[in-house]
């Protein structure tokens, strides 16, 4: 296994004679009980956090409260804790319902000690 499928949890080799196509990231946005909502879905590391810290970044600058539905972030490294930090520095930011592996690099990081994580969207938004 090869590092970046080790770290990323993928690769671009060809498997089967076809290429594996890498998690799809996207971004959802809504309000919910008044707080703003980004929901992530797929992998986060340097190459594909750009599109969520422009949704964090619009959020942050027009609403008091955001929160990220993290249920489905599929991997999460340095990348999004670094954009996670940077964005708590510029609004009230919360973590909904982080899978397991994000909730132990918020936890051996020491993340979770400065941005709120709640089990879910409607615990963060009303907390």
């Amino acid at each position: 296994m090869s590092w970046h499928e080790a770290v990323a949890g993928r690769t671009d080799e060809v498997d089967a004679g076809l290429p594996r196509i890498p998690d799809r990231v996207v971004t959802d946005e809504y309000a919910w009980h008044g707080a703003w909502v980004v929901a992530a879905r797929g992998s986060y590391d340097m190459s594909s956090v750009g599109p969520l810290a422009d949704a964090l970044g619009v959020a942050a600058q027009e609403h008091p409260k955001v929160v990220l539905d993290a249920s489905g972030i599929t991997f999460a490294d340095s990348s999004l804790l670094n954009l996670l930090i940077l964005t708590r520095r510029a609004v009230d930011l919360r973590v909904a319902a982080p899978p397991q592996q994000m909730r132990r690099l918020l936890e051996i990081t020491g993340v979770d000690a400065i941005i709120e994580v709640r089990a879910t969207v409607d615990e963060a938004a009303t907390c």
